[in-house]
């Protein structure tokens, strides 16, 4: 069941925009991303949320290798199924 959404319109400098969009390209966030990301940790915290930064080079190296071991790590229909490959892979 999808929950029910709203359209919010903000205005905002065009350079602004610009400029925004392009650092959270860099963190892998949509607009859109950041601005549900942004009003759900309000909720959460009853206030501003800590500031986001693009990940250094290290940082981002570490995403792309967790990515990678993600992509390439077997998926499962249940627990059960995990639990009986481990049992077989000695793990």
């Amino acid at each position: 069941m999808t929950a029910q959404t709203s359209m919010l319109h903000v205005r905002v400098e065009d350079n602004i925009k610009a400029q925004a969009t392009e650092a959270l390209g860099a963190m892998g966030l949509s607009m859109a991303d950041a601005v549900r990301l942004f009003l759900h940790r309000v909720v959460a915290e009853q206030a501003l949320p800590l500031e986001l930064k693009v990940p250094n080079a290290k940082t981002r190296a570490a995403i792309a290798e967790s990515r990678d071991m993600m992509a390439r790590a077997p998926r499962f229909k249940s627990a059960e199924e995990m639990f009986d490959d481990l049992e077989k892979t000695g793990q």
